[in-house]
């Protein structure tokens, strides 16, 4: 089933040359199916790309997925036009009111601050708890997760020696509906300067720990009423998005290693991706498992 989109999105045309099942919102009106109502907080610095890749496994499901793009109002991101942005994003008064069936709440460029330092921290705080009341399920990836599991749980944050950058083997601990159809080892990319307390997560009754990795450490984790998935990592990364990470970085003369198990030629110009199919078995089973068969038909 199609994902439903506005056809002026820079996504649309890319999501269309790659065979994923897009719709014009013209069109999808026309249908007598009720879509799944997600919403996306984007707060990447990189708010396109990140729009392709995100739409791009949540139109890999056989459902009819609408989304709604939001962004902050209390912090005007600053490498996105605002054009982009008041053309396809709404901000959080514009949907405070309404009901939805997923949220996903991305990570974002502020890691090495405190939480309590983000400008955006106390509008991020109503939205994660505007999630709990009216959203079925919600995934929080990478500084997104962080920032979650610091705000519901007290699981603090921890800052790295050196960078967690590369793609790394993670292995299944629970037999859980997310990772349905998934190998004992899968692989995640993960782009991080931090990590989060793991002794607290695992001790943490409300939590359940599902993946982890030797280098990577935690990797997914669940709450315990399937309302909150953890994503430490960014499952949601295209072939491209380590490479263009590292290139930036030599660019700026930062003390930057190649990223970890991800170029496969000495070059440093092949990419070896082995993420996807673990990337869309993810999203496809919290759209499924933890979304759709427990939404309410009536949102409202």
């Amino acid at each position: 089933m199609p994902i439903i989109i506005n056809k002026d999105l820079p996504a649309y045309d890319t999501l269309t040359k790659e065979n994923i099942f897009v719709m014009p919102a013209e069109r999808a009106v026309t249908q007598d199916i009720r879509p799944i109502e997600i919403v996306v907080l984007n707060l990447m610095p990189t708010k396109i790309d990140t729009e392709t890749q995100l739409l791009r496994l949540l139109g890999n499901t056989p459902l009819q997925v609408n989304v709604t793009l939001l962004t902050t109002s209390s912090y005007r991101a600053r490498n996105t036009s605002g054009e982009h942005l008041d053309k396809f994003y709404k901000s959080f008064s514009d949907i405070e009111n309404k009901h939805f069936d997923g949220m996903i709440i991305t990570g974002a460029p502020v890691e090495t601050l405190p939480f309590e330092e983000v400008l955006y921290w106390d509008e991020l705080k109503k939205i994660m708890d505007f999630a709990d009341r009216r959203v079925t399920s919600t995934l929080y990836i990478c500084w997104g997760a962080q920032a979650a599991l610091y705000y519901h749980y007290g699981v603090r944050k921890i800052a790295l020696k050196n960078k967690m950058f590369g793609v790394f083997p993670v292995k299944k601990t629970e037999n859980d509906r997310l990772l349905k159809g998934m190998d004992d080892i899968f692989y995640i990319p993960h782009s991080r300067h931090t990590g989060i307390d793991e002794n607290a997560v695992f001790k943490c009754p409300e939590l359940k720990v599902l993946g982890v990795s030797e280098r990577a450490g935690v990797s997914i984790v669940k709450s315990t009423d399937d309302k909150r998935i953890f994503l430490t990592g960014h499952s949601e990364y295209d072939r491209e998005t380590l490479k263009k990470e590292y290139e930036r970085d030599l660019k700026k003369g930062l003390p930057i290693k190649p990223p970890y198990n991800y170029f496969s030629d000495k070059s440093k110009k092949e990419v070896n991706m082995k993420w996807a199919s673990a990337a869309n078995l993810i999203f496809y089973n919290w759209m499924n498992y933890y979304v759709y068969q427990v939404t309410p038909y009536n949102l409202d």
